[in-house]
């Protein structure tokens, strides 16, 4: 017997008692998103792997270890995407998007890290991305993260996060403290584990991500990137927080932030939550203002961030987003005449009122059984068609989840029925 066929490790299905919550969420985040003047474009989920080691960084973990890299059947090495920012700056430049100067843009789709599979990360995962060009001045940046808080009230997790920000300066400074950074560590050589071992001469600044206890005390010893920024940067990092005050936006300046990629510089950020574990990061990005050019575009400003979706839906299991919107009506037919009636009716009712809610009983099966089946569905009313209605050019509707008497109207009093009960206002 063959062994049963499953997911694939670390991927998984959203099932469709999960898919309300996850519709509902993408829809009130694309809806503020718009609301913001941004545009979505939509991108392809395999990219040429050359992108990735040119704007992620060859040294990183996840170009060194993560990807998911193959050769296609002419011989080019593909990858199938770890993040959105560098496929969405190679549409850009490929397309002349950036011609305009100032674009905003959001993508929402799946990414995939070749990771050991843990509650809140995943080997397929999704993100919605958001990226803002063209723009040079702390205000973008601030106005991404009240773009976020608005997200969080609406969701109704905004005291769950944290926001944690740090400046990473520019290329020539974080040089200098990277230096200095080697040279301590260097010193505790003996007392860094394996990982930081391993990333001392490639990529020291992940070791102050490390989040091995035995290492927090010679990490908070290290020297701190502020300290090593230059007028310019300082500015734009204070004007950043001046801007958050202004709109009364909590946050911490977290010296050990650095994110993991290679090309940001200046502003980070990172939302946090204690509610995950381990797996504590929902929201996080900052500025690039040199990767457009560095892939081969005119220099330009840009600044942007990645959501985790995952994440951000186990913070809202059990809330009200997560409830399915049952059927306005479930319409039972029991006869041959009934079922081609019941065809007509629905396909009246549906292109009559559009955002109506009518679920068909297909299946054949007697009156009892198709009964039980609407009032499984949660419908507020059934709709009855038997022979005899059919014949007379009526419907019965019979109360499930509402109040009153079951009743038979013909077809424009079906139409003032629906339209009396404020169905499509949510009432």
């Amino acid at each position: 017997m063959s062994s049963k066929l499953q997911a694939v490790r670390g991927m998984h299905d959203i099932l469709p008692d999960q898919t309300p919550l996850w519709r509902n969420v993408e829809r009130i985040l694309t809806a503020e998103l718009e609301g913001s003047g941004f545009s979505e474009i939509r991108l392809p989920i395999v990219e040429r792997t050359e992108l990735f080691r040119r704007s992620i960084g060859e040294v990183t973990d996840i170009v060194e270890k993560e990807m998911y890299t193959f050769q296609d059947k002419s011989g080019e090495s593909l990858t199938l995407r770890p993040e959105g920012t560098a496929g969405c700056v190679r549409a850009c430049i490929e397309h002349g998007l950036l011609r305009a100067g100032q674009l905003r843009l959001w993508y929402l789709g799946p990414m995939f890290r070749h990771e050991r599979p843990q509650k809140g990360r995943y080997r397929q995962f999704h993100q919605l991305g958001v990226e803002a060009y063209g723009m040079p001045g702390p205000d973008i940046d601030a106005e991404l993260i009240l773009l976020n808080r608005r997200w969080w009230r609406r969701l109704g997790v905004e005291t769950e996060l944290e926001l944690q920000i740090n400046s990473l300066g520019t290329l020539e400074e974080r040089r200098a403290y990277r230096d200095d950074l080697v040279a301590y560590f260097t010193t505790y050589r003996d007392l860094l584990d394996p990982d930081s071992q391993r990333r001392l001469h490639t990529n020291p600044l992940r070791i102050l991500d490390s989040k091995n206890p035995e290492m927090q005390g010679l990490i908070e010893g290290a020297p701190k990137l502020l300290d090593y920024l230059g007028e310019d940067s300082r500015a734009h990092f204070r004007r950043f927080t001046e801007l958050l005050e202004t709109a009364g936006v909590p946050y911490r300046v977290n010296p050990r932030l650095v994110r993991g990629l290679d090309y940001y510089c200046l502003t980070v950020f990172e939302w946090v939550t204690e509610s995950l574990g381990a797996q504590g990061t929902v929201c996080a990005g900052g500025r690039y203002d040199t990767l457009v050019e560095q892939l081969g575009g005119r220099p330009t400003p840009a600044v942007g961030f990645a959501l985790g979706m995952e994440r951000l839906i186990a913070l809202l299991e059990g809330s009200h987003l997560a409830r399915r919107e049952p059927p306005h009506f479930y319409l039972i037919r029991v006869g041959a005449e009934a079922e081609r009636a019941g065809v007509r009716v629905a396909e009246r009712l549906r292109e009559r009122f559009p955002a109506l809610r009518l679920q068909l009983h297909c299946g054949g099966g007697s009156f009892k059984s198709q009964f039980k089946k609407a009032d499984r569905s949660g419908a507020l009313y059934a709709l009855i068609i038997g022979d005899e209605e059919a014949a007379r050019g009526q419907v019965a509707v019979k109360p499930l989840r509402r109040p009153g008497e079951q009743q038979t109207l013909t077809w424009e009093e079906l139409l003032r029925f629906v339209q009396s009960q404020r169905l499509l206002q949510g009432e």
